[in-house]
């Protein structure tokens, strides 16, 4: 180790409070500042005003910095971010997402310090001019001084990409799940009247929610006493409630966007459901875990680093709809199953997924860095 705290900069463009913000929230917390000075650099956009992310890290972790962006794709931000590292001694920059990416790479180049890109999870956006720049993300991870996928799904794709595998490195994800076990054991769950399935996380192309409405609308048909409640917000969420209000059970569909009380809402749900198609390690299923919550989701990359069929939680072939239904229902008629599962989800979270077991090994990454360029 270092004589002295090392200084390293987080970077994200962040567009709300999902996993990767609070991931970033996890690291930082479960650090000694004896040992790292966190602090956070976020771009300033339309979309991006009164972020929580910067909230909670200023209040928790350390100095934030918000820097202007006259468009989406401003480029000019590089050289403001490469200025700021110079002028504040930063020792690391630490990027979130192929937008901070491509910025965070540049800029450290620009001002000469290690860059360690930690991928979340790839996109497969539809958009022509956002996939150019997620596809532009991906080419300059082999730019980073070292990539650290979430997953050894992660790590696959990122080799498939060409990145080196000298520049990659595995850490085993890890999530403070203190204010999740606080809430499971202290705190009242939101009020309830119905069997609720619920979703918390990104509304994007991804997240695959349109499949989550066509089993909830099968599953409505047979038990009328459910409900499902979708927490989060994104490019898609104006598209599925579009579609929501065409389905003769849109009374018991509900889109609540963004929540600071998202884990009362957690306590309360019955059924924790995926339908992603492509994922990293998902936070809010680690939460849900965490939680107690019984797990329904297609079986991809990543959701199986944390789900094992029949043990702690249930797993349905990716676009199977019909697999996925009758899961559903699986839990809501066995109650003592559904109890079973979200015990064994809890036990399993907690003894894989440690923060601070996480954050020691990126703090001796950090240093091997500074080591290595010294």
């Amino acid at each position: 180790m270092n004589d002295k705290p090392l200084n390293v900069l987080q970077f994200i463009c962040s567009t709300g409070f999902y996993g990767a913000e609070r991931w970033i929230l996890a690291l930082c917390k479960n650090t000694s500042k004896t040992d790292c000075i966190y602090s956070l650099a976020v771009t300033d956009e339309p979309e991006t005003k009164d972020l929580e992310l910067v909230k909670q890290f200023s209040k928790d972790c350390g100095d934030t910095v918000a820097l202007p962006m006259n468009n989406k794709f401003d480029f000019a931000v590089v050289s403001k971010l490469a200025q700021h590292i110079i002028d504040n001694k930063i020792d690391v920059i630490h990027t979130h997402g192929y937008k901070s990416d491509i910025i965070g790479i540049l800029a450290a180049k620009k001002a000469k310090i290690p860059v360690v890109v930690t991928p979340h999870g790839f996109e497969n956006a539809d958009d022509f001019k956002l996939r150019l720049f997620i596809n532009l993300g991906n080419f300059m991870m082999k730019f980073a001084t070292k990539v650290v996928p979430l997953s050894p799904a992660l790590m696959d794709d990122c080799k498939k990409l060409g990145v080196k595998s000298a520049k990659l490195e595995y850490i085993q994800n890890g999530v403070d799940l203190s204010e999740v076990e606080y809430a499971r054991d202290n705190e009242p769950a939101a009020e309830k009247n119905k069997f609720r399935v619920g979703f918390i996380g990104q509304m994007i192309s991804r997240k695959n929610i349109l499949d989550l409405l066509d089993v909830f609308a099968q599953v409505h048909k047979k038990y009328k006493d459910v409900e499902l409640v979708m927490l989060g917000d994104g490019d898609e969420r104006s598209k599925l409630e579009e579609y929501a209000n065409t389905l003769a059970c849109k009374s018991d569909i509900h889109f609540l966007g963004y929540r600071n009380d998202r884990l009362a809402y957690l306590k309360s749900f019955d059924i924790f459901a995926m339908t992603s198609t492509l994922e990293g390690i998902p936070r809010c299923l680690m939460e849900a875990c965490a939680m107690g919550i019984p797990v329904v989701s297609y079986d991809i990359d990543g959701v199986d680093q944390l789900i094992t069929h029949n043990e702690t939680g249930l797993l349905a072939p990716l676009y199977d709809k019909d697999a996925l239904i009758e899961l559903f229902s699986e839990v809501y008629e066995n109650k003592e199953k559904a109890l079973t599962l979200g015990d064994n989800a809890n036990k399993y979270v907690n003894e894989h997924y440690s923060g601070s077991r996480m954050a020691k090994e990126y703090l001796t990454l950090f240093n091997n860095l500074i080591n290595e360029k010294a």
